[in-house]
């Protein structure tokens, strides 16, 4: 165990206001001392020129001798999450965006004055620290300091300091002081990060154009959803925050442009659950000419890429199960998976039987028309219950209903399905994607049919959109699109349970 590893000698536990009232006196103090002219309370002028994993990274290997032989001369700022303050010399651990590195501060090298100040600094105080490498008598790298400064004092106590936050909710609440005390917390983030970069990297070696397309709608489009409203003072109009930016894209082929994608925040206004979250990341891209055979091998392709960008060629794993990401996808029809993935055989052609076997699991006229739909129709709503969480493998789940598919090109053989399908991976819906349907009045009967089921009371039916009909009306090439859930993805990436894990601010209900 290194100096720096053991945990800071101090009284019993306090009560936090207490601790939050003794910082606050000292930066009281410091804050008078700037008055006589000594120092800056909150000082903007330390230019750290290294990271701590850079040095790690580049003298891990370099012995002792070496470094005294010829000296390293360095300089980071961080956080002082562990300090050992001894007689002369004491030890103190900075961490930076990288992330840890030891510290070693001896009276003798920074001064009696700075060394007396050192001692009464606190864990959380950032500080920026100057001086030389070297290793200790445990062989740590080490920076030994020459000159030492606070540079911000924390006026609030870290949580316990080996094992942070442990309430869930306050993880998500507090992520700031989270990301402070979590490493695989910051490392889940980092991991989003590249890959969002890996995947726009992929969408533009490919030929498509990023783009921006508006936030605020004046008719929520391209999802049945329940959207957010607002009010826009200027204009003075109820507008709506987005649910996708799909008729927006889709406009633009109509413009000339013929591959456009855009990542993109959506907002539902549903429930909250271990998946879903009011707001979250998609990635939505169309292309013309393309079918949906065409986007499901561009699919498997982008999936793979960013798995392999992320996590490397071995093996994929979610919550302990393997998740091959190898193999061909495996394709589907909603009929084949109920056949496959069930016990009804031939029954799944059966609309009686279907109807029975849903009101038993739960499902009634009232909310869910059962009398009315298809037979695709109460065959996705089997599919739904009895086979979703059993697709763990990525699997692509196609010909859904017409009818629940507003936005989708008919299959030409059986218009009573579309060209579309689900990906779905580890029993969850990944991406949604089909044929476009191009046909404007195809398209305007179908958001006449939404608009009417609207006025009957279902609040996630579609708007009839004018303005996007007018579009079309113009034409609008043949084309494949999808969205892809961003943030389910990085769920799966980073081995998350919870979608909450995933996003760094997740909706919470307002504390009290």
């Amino acid at each position: 165990m290194s100096q720096a590893q053991h945990p800071e000698t101090s009284a019993p536990a306090q009560d936090d206001n207490q601790l939050i009232a003794e910082r606050r006196e000292k930066l009281k103090a410091l804050r008078e001392a700037q008055q006589r002219g000594e120092g800056v309370a909150f000082p903007n002028d330390f230019k750290p020129a290294d990271k701590a994993e850079d040095l790690l990274m580049r003298y891990g290997e370099t012995t002792g001798e070496a470094l005294e032989a010829q000296p390293v001369r360095t300089s980071i700022g961080g956080r002082m999450m562990l300090k050992r303050v001894m007689g002369k010399a004491s030890f103190a651990t900075l961490q930076d965006a990288s992330g840890r590195i030891q510290v070693y501060i001896s009276r003798d090298a920074v001064g009696e004055d700075v060394y007396g100040a050192f001692k009464h600094w606190d864990l959380g105080d950032i500080l920026g620290v100057e001086g030389t490498l070297m290793r200790t008598r445990t062989g740590e790298l080490t920076i030994q300091a020459s000159r030492i400064r606070l540079i911000t004092k924390s006026l609030r106590p870290l949580p316990d300091k080996f094992h942070g936050i442990h309430d869930q909710e306050l993880k998500y609440r507090q992520r700031y002081v989270d990301l402070i005390t979590d490493e695989a917390t910051r490392k889940r983030f980092v991991i989003r990060s590249k890959a969002l970069a890996s995947i726009r990297d992929f969408m533009v070696g490919h030929g498509f154009l990023e783009v921006e397309t508006p936030m605020l709608h004046p008719i929520p489009g391209g999802a049945n959803a329940r959207p957010f409203k607002t009010h826009h003072n200027a204009l003075d109009q109820e507008m709506f925050l987005r649910i996708a930016p799909e008729l927006y894209l889709k406009r633009l082929l109509v413009g000339g442009f013929d591959r456009v994608f855009e990542i993109n925040r959506n907002f539902r206004n549903e429930g909250i659950s271990v998946r879903h979250n009011p707001e979250f990341t998609m990635m939505e891209f169309y292309a013309a000419y393309w079918n949906y055979q065409d986007l499901m091998d561009f699919n498997e392709q982008l999936i793979r890429h960013v798995v392999r960008q992320v996590r490397g060629d071995g093996p994929l794993t979610y919550q302990g199960q393997a998740v091959d990401v190898q193999s061909p996808f495996e394709r589907l029809t909603i009929r084949d998976a109920i056949r496959k993935y069930t016990d009804a055989g031939d029954q799944v052609d059966d609309p009686a039987w279907l109807v029975g076997q849903l009101r038993k699991l739960g499902l009634t006229e009232e909310k869910h028309q059962l009398a009315g739909r298809s037979l695709p129709g109460l065959q996705v709503l089997y599919f739904e219950e009895k086979v979703e969480d059993k697709l763990w493998n990525p699997t692509f789940i196609m010909d859904h209903p017409t009818e629940i598919s507003p936005l989708a090109r008919a299959n030409d053989s059986h218009p009573e399905v579309t060209e579309r399908f689900e990906l779905y991976i580890t029993g969850r819906e990944f991406g949604n994607a089909f044929s476009e349907l191009n046909d404007a009045e195809d398209q305007a009967a179908r958001f006449q049919a939404q608009a009417s089921a609207k006025d009957g009371g279902d609040e996630e039916a579609m708007y009839y959109d004018a303005d996007y009909i007018r579009a079309l009306e113009y034409g609008m090439p043949p084309a494949g699109g999808c969205g892809i859930g961003i943030d389910r993805l990085m769920m799966l990436l980073t081995d998350s349970p919870s979608i909450r894990d995933v996003i760094l601010f997740p909706a919470l209900r307002r504390e009290s």
